[in-house]
């Protein structure tokens, strides 16, 4: 899969997570939100009002360490596509 192509699939996953009604359970929100920030290049120490939100975060971001953006992008669309086929 080409740049380009990675990431046309992954803006394709990040919209189709967006625009799902449905509750996700918090394991998968949290992988999601790792991947999706390493992806982005975002991956800065979480801090909010909820100190143990912040923790779960905190910790996901850590397990995703030394991931590229490519392969955070890649495993992103993994985790979505694994969680739409399997989710019922």
């Amino acid at each position: 899969m080409t740049s380009e192509e990675l990431d046309i699939a992954f803006k394709t996953a990040v919209k189709s997570i967006n625009d799902h009604k449905e509750p996700f359970p918090a394991d998968v929100l949290l992988r999601l939100y790792a991947y999706y920030k390493r992806a982005t290049n975002e991956a800065h120490t979480p801090s909010g009002r909820k100190p143990h939100i912040s923790a779960f975060k905190t910790n996901a971001l850590f397990q995703t360490r030394g991931l590229s953006s490519d392969e955070a992008k890649e495993r992103y669309i993994e985790a979505v596509n694994q969680y739409f086929l399997y989710r019922k």
